[in-house]
């Protein structure tokens, strides 16, 4: 049984990968430099090499779920997977994230066996992702501040691997949060206590937020995209915890503040 991670370079996959390379279970990653290469823009006939010996994937698509041509990669990609003899996906998608849910339709109409995992926004956004620049900037600058209940990563990738390996998700969804709802405003504070950085969170235009995202280094159309998930799913909906983390794994969500702390002694944010 060899295990298929499309992405699993990125933020979730390569913690995936190395839990279940930890258990000596085999793995192929799946990525642009990856040998044979995959890329959700090639043709879809290239990836069938992916899938010779695979029994189960992740699949984790860029940059998201909601952006356009996202529905129909997917459907191509579970057609050729499940015709090549995958049985299970795990489909890494986003909380109240409409389009996503189109998205998905692709993975549970088609294959054997399928879990979703929709995970609301990442702790890790902050020390990993396009929240690093601002951070390190001293000023997180976004549209709303709207509540939202962080998931920490590696819940994400516990999740990810209980349905990989383990019988009884078929069918299931999974919306993963953190313990407790922060605001962003609450998470500079908590990132500054921490990490000894003065930061602060300010209100701004969906115009201003999306140039200063450009400005740290994200693709413009990453950062329009961005900026209007912002605007829409930022708007209450999820604000609510669930215990899905714990019912899947069996241990308690990551609290947003023993997130900070890991990070911080990293020295991501150490302002020297």
């Amino acid at each position: 049984m060899t295990y298929l991670l499309i992405g699993g370079t990125g933020k979730t996959g390569r913690r995936v990968d190395d839990r279940l390379t930890a258990r000596g279970l085999p793995v192929r990653v799946g990525s642009r430099s990856g040998r044979p290469p995959f890329d959700w823009t090639a043709d879809p006939d290239t990836w069938v090499p992916l899938f010779e010996g695979v029994t189960a994937a992740y699949v984790t698509y860029y940059p998201d779920l909601a952006f356009p041509g996202a529905a129909r990669s997917l459907r191509a990609f579970a057609e050729r997977a499940t015709a090549a003899g995958v049985r299970r996906l795990v489909l890494l998608s986003g909380r109240g994230e409409e389009e996503a849910a189109v998205s998905e339709l692709g993975v549970r109409q088609v294959a054997a066996e399928w879990t979703v995992v929709r995970a609301t926004w990442f702790a890790q956004d902050f020390d990993e992702h396009f929240l690093l620049p601002p951070v390190l900037a001293g000023e997180i600058a976004l549209p709303t501040d709207v509540p939202e209940p962080f998931v920490d990563l590696e819940d994400v990738a516990d999740v990810v691997v209980a349905a990989l390996t383990e019988p009884g998700h078929h069918g299931q969804v999974y919306e993963l949060t953190g313990p407790r709802l922060v605001t962003f405003a609450e998470a500079a504070a908590e990132i500054s206590a921490a990490s000894g950085r003065p930061v602060r969170f300010t209100r701004v235009t969906p115009e201003e937020c999306t140039a200063r995202m450009v400005a740290g280094g994200v693709p413009a159309e990453e950062a329009e995209a961005l900026t209007d998930l912002f605007a829409r799913v930022l708007d209450g909906r999820n604000a609510h915890v669930t215990d899905d983390v714990k019912r899947v794994t069996g241990h308690p969500a990551r609290d947003f503040r023993d997130y900070v702390r890991a990070a911080a002694a990293t020295g991501v944010w150490d302002p020297r």
